[in-house]
């Protein structure tokens, strides 16, 4: 009775589990003393012997002080030897089975020539300088209009017109009478003459005027060029003065085909270059010929420069506003030694292009971030100004994985600039995405062009599958605004703004997107 008496004291119960406690852990903790005491000796045996640095087998950038669990993935830290450690504090170690998983692939600087193809957008227009106009030389009232189908071919000589005029039958009067007085007066007969030939009158109309001794009201009008007519601009029953223009005439035996060329490419372009080029209407054939003409004015709102190219047009198969497309393979002037590196190797941070840069004689794959200058792009590569010796080693596929990599690591990357390496984290750029929209490889180049126009932007891509627009921008220089209003400034709407009804049906057929 007494017994359950005291086990019913609360409190009693209480100081036995405490007692009872203590003792279970001396029992345990006591037979591992040894144990215990044998790993803390093992860990000062590791830093003497240079143990001092703890990282991940799966994450190798990370570094710790002391034993203890990855922050990324929960594994236990493993010492690292010093001899193991990155050569430079700024450069990132991967492990073999990282760089697998990210598909991090990388190649050798090489030399190679420095070329690329050049494609070009354009259409066939009618040579400038074979433009005429058949105008009228006598004054008066079109009685019969003997061409006037706009396309229709005219001769020179070719009877065109029949004109009645006052003017003409007072003339003729001055003639005869001039004829009269012709043994005394010859001059006034040849004044006579020679007013009728001011009027474009030939010599066998005036002779037949002479000979007739009659004055006629109505007078032939004959072409005094060869062409095809462009523009009518009379009908029957007209009026017209001297000069009034009645047809505009075009010789298409020789025709221009002008192409547009946005101002990036134009280092790739110069007189004398071949360019070859195909007509949508000519299907399966290939024309060529040389560049005689770059404009020297390139258009404000386009950002485009015209690119002339003359071309014999026998039997008439080329037509004024007919689409081509031509592509120029260009080498740019020198030693075609230089050094080239695919763009997909290149990241753009602020207005700095930089690589990732394998560290030779590193145990593990070592890479570092060097700003570099970039020359000229061609289609997959680009020219290399400097920052690259011919046989580095770079990074040139998973280049955003190795990136992301030295950001975990707190590394010098695009998102963790460094003073030491140039980098300013005011240059840390804004990226947006928002709908443009454009139907073709020349809508890719105006909207690109006009966005990259604005200051501030870095970069822009426009995927015309998706119809979006990437932009990397200084938040401090610009916005989303300000680039959508440059881009709908050059005929292309946005998701926000319209481009003007003007500007947009000024834009060629191929990028003409409104339905």
């Amino acid at each position: 009775m007494k017994t359950t008496n005291i086990f019913s004291n609360k409190y009693l119960r209480g100081g036995l589990l405490i007692a009872s406690g203590l003792l279970l852990g001396w029992i345990f903790f006591h037979n591992s003393a040894p144990e215990m005491a044998e790993k803390t000796a093992e860990i000062h045996d590791h830093e003497a012997e240079g143990h001092d640095v703890w990282t991940c087998s799966m994450h190798p950038q990370i570094r710790k002080d002391e034993p203890g669990d990855c922050p990324i993935c929960g594994m236990d830290l493993i010492p690292l030897l010093k001899s193991d450690a990155v050569m430079d504090d700024q450069a990132i170690e991967m492990s073999e089975s990282a760089l697998k998983l990210a598909e991090v692939q990388t190649s050798v600087v090489t030399r190679g020539n420095v070329s690329k193809e050049v494609r070009l957008y354009g259409k066939i227009q009618a040579d400038e300088r074979l433009l005429k106009t058949q105008t009228a030389h006598i004054p008066g009232r079109i009685e019969q209009l003997l061409v006037n189908v706009t396309g229709e071919n005219v001769r020179k000589g070719q009877l065109i017109a029949k004109v009645y005029s006052p003017e003409l039958l007072t003339a003729q009067k001055e003639l005869h009478e001039a004829l009269t007085m012709a043994d005394k007066y010859p001059a006034m007969l040849d004044a006579a003459r020679e007013k009728l030939r001011l009027w474009k009158l030939n010599d066998q109309q005036i002779t037949d005027i002479e000979k007739s001794g009659k004055v006629s009201t109505v007078f032939d009008v004959f072409a005094t060029t060869s062409g095809i007519v462009a523009n009518r601009k009379v009908n029957t029953g007209d009026y017209v003065s001297t000069g009034d223009v009645l047809f505009e005439m075009t010789d298409l035996s020789r025709v221009w085909a002008l192409f547009d060329a946005y101002e990036s490419d134009l280092s790739w372009i110069s007189r004398g270059q071949n360019l070859e080029f195909t007509a949508q209407a000519i299907p399966g054939k290939t024309f060529s010929g040389k560049i005689t003409f770059i404009d020297p004015v390139v258009d404000a709102s386009s950002r485009i420069t015209k690119v002339r190219v003359e071309v014999p047009n026998p039997g008439m198969q080329f037509k004024p506003e007919m689409f081509v497309n031509g592509i120029i393979k260009s080498q740019q002037a020198g030693s075609g030694d230089e050094l080239i590196i695919p763009q997909s190797s290149v990241l753009w941070t602020g207005t700095r292009s930089v690589v990732y840069v394998k560290l030779p004689g590193a145990d593990h794959p070592t890479f570092k971030m060097r700003e570099i200058t970039l020359g000229s792009s061609m289609k997959d590569s680009y020219l290399v100004m400097d920052g690259l010796a011919e046989g580095e080693e770079i990074v040139t596929n998973g280049t955003f994985s190795v990136d992301a990599a030295a950001q975990l690591a707190g590394k010098t990357s695009m998102m963790n600039p460094s003073e030491s390496e140039g980098f300013t984290l005011s240059e840390t750029l804004t990226k947006l995405q928002f709908k443009v929209f454009g139907e073709c490889e020349m809508c890719k180049d105006r909207i690109e062009t006009a966005a990259k126009t604005v200051s501030g932007v870095k970069n822009a891509e426009w995927n015309a599958e998706k119809q979006m627009l990437h932009v990397e921008f200084e938040e401090a220089k610009t916005n989303s605004d300000t680039i959508q209003k440059a881009i709908a400034a050059v005929g292309h709407d946005t998701e926000k703004y319209k481009a003007p009804d003007d500007v947009y049906k000024k834009l060629p057929e191929c990028c003409l997107y409104r339905k």
